[in-house]
């Protein structure tokens, strides 16, 4: 069995990602250096259970293979529900959808009654997780950082009703793709922090600071957090949102389904995030370059 230091290193966005043990007593410190740093940070040992993970990949992966997804199509006022390949997202600046579909669940949306209550048990947990790392970055702060927050980052969130859970599938590639379409094109999330498990199939990259691609390390039991432009526009820049896209598979690994589940984390509308924008003017842009509105 491999051994672990409290604190490892993974290939850079920008000098080092940090791997950190959340049992390590130093672990808020390092976490937020590694955001300020990279805008990605790696989290061992947390408290979230990996085989209810893998649980939810099983089963939700069925419940993609079945057309009785359709029943809960997505719908432009609410943007819960399902969302096929062919209403799937156009990332900023490109031209060309993701190959993915997935599901939107938010804790007042529509849930599938063809699987458990596994990834509502899920949120609640990432949820908490999620606002306690932002307790983290909010103590390990510069205090002329902090000082743009219009009000402290746990506090930005009244509850999670405008959080959203998405739960993602890339399909086995049949070879009659675009070429210039990927499972995930170059992107930055929107929201203040997203809290992704490792994936059942590798894929994910970041960007370097010599603007050279990267995989980002997928084993089980992890969790890759990375900044959004929320945060970066509330902190002027002080955390990055670091680019970042899911390539496509080759050999063995086309013909397999991707599952991930991202969790975005989204402040109260309300929030004002810089004179520029409030989360809620903020997040309504994003959509409509996303083609969701």
């Amino acid at each position: 069995m491999a051994t672990h230091s409290a604190e490892e290193t993974i290939e850079p966005a920008e000098g080092v990602v940090s791997s950190v043990s959340y049992k390590d007593p130093d672990a808020p410190k390092l976490f937020a250096d590694s955001l300020h740093r990279t805008g990605f940070g790696v989290i061992r040992d947390h408290p979230i259970p990996q085989p209810m993970v893998e649980g939810i990949y099983k089963e939700w992966l069925d419940f993609f293979q079945d057309d009785a997804k359709h029943k809960y199509a997505f719908t432009r006022e609410t943007q819960d529900g399902f969302f096929s390949p062919e209403i799937s997202e156009t990332a900023k600046g490109h031209t060309k959808r993701d190959l993915k579909e997935f599901y939107h669940l938010y804790t007042w949306g529509r849930y599938p009654a063809e699987v458990s209550d596994a990834a509502r048990r899920y949120f609640d947990l990432a949820f908490d997780f999620a606002t306690e790392l932002l307790g983290w970055i909010e103590d390990n702060t510069p205090a002329e950082v902090k000082a743009k927050f219009s009000r402290p980052l746990p506090q930005m969130l009244s509850g999670p009703q405008h959080t959203l859970l998405r739960v993602l599938r890339y399909p086995p590639l049949t070879g009659d793709e675009d070429p210039e379409a990927l499972r995930a094109a170059a992107h930055e999330d929107i929201n203040l922090i997203t809290l992704l498990p490792a994936s059942n199939e590798r894929g994910l990259q970041l960007i370097n600071s010599n603007g050279q691609w990267t995989d980002v390390p997928s084993d089980f039991g992890s969790l890759i957090i990375n900044v959004g432009d929320m945060l970066q526009e509330a902190s002027g820049g002080y955390y990055r949102s670091t680019t970042h896209r899911v390539v496509n598979p080759t050999g063995d690994g086309a013909r397999r389904s991707r599952v991930s589940l991202p969790f975005f984390l989204q402040p109260d509308p309300d929030v004002v995030l810089s004179e520029r924008y409030t989360a809620g003017s903020y997040l309504d842009e994003r959509l409509r370059e996303l083609r969701h509105k």
